[in-house]
């Protein structure tokens, strides 16, 4: 019994440790709980911002190298995959602040928040994430035109995702 209590309590600590990692925007936590001489318990609680973004990254180019491959001869994929390099590290990205559903229109049949050459003042809706049945509005970081939008409608975005461009 009292090793199911100590379980339990390791494991609200554990929880406790990955809670304050996130409030507090940390990237790695280690803590060390001894017990006695011969029992303890050694905790790392650990995020990589830049691995989430790497996973992102192939889901984004994967969708326009196949398009490329298909309406020109393969040497035509080699530059498609070096434009999608492009807009990640581009200073006019804007990137989703979550994971979640990307939608480019308030509803259905709706117009769309924005289009490519659009002008937007920095605060206007640019899109909206659902995540976990939330509707998250988006608001563009900067004054400017929207160059490109590089999500779908309905499409899945992961946290560092970049979403459009704005210049």
């Amino acid at each position: 019994m009292s090793d199911k209590t100590s379980h339990d309590s390791d494991v609200s600590f554990i929880r406790a440790l990955a809670e304050l990692l996130n409030q507090n925007d940390l990237t790695e936590l280690q803590v060390k709980r001894d017990y006695g001489e011969n029992d303890s318990l050694n905790v790392r609680v650990s995020r990589a911002r830049e691995v989430v973004q790497q996973f992102a990254m192939p889901a984004q180019q994967s969708q326009p190298a196949p398009m490329a491959a298909a309406a020109a001869p393969s040497p035509a994929a080699a530059p498609a995959a070096a434009v999608s390099d492009d807009p990640a590290s581009h200073p006019g990205a804007v990137t989703s602040p979550m994971v979640g559903t990307a939608y480019l229109q308030a509803e259905p049949g709706s117009p769309p928040f924005v289009s490519p050459g659009a002008q937007v003042k920095e605060g206007d809706t640019v899109l909206i994430i659902e995540a976990m049945k939330t509707m998250n509005q988006i608001p563009a970081p900067r004054s400017g035109t929207v160059k490109r939008i590089l999500v779908e409608d309905g499409s899945p975005v992961e946290f560092g995702a970049p979403l459009m461009i704005i210049e």
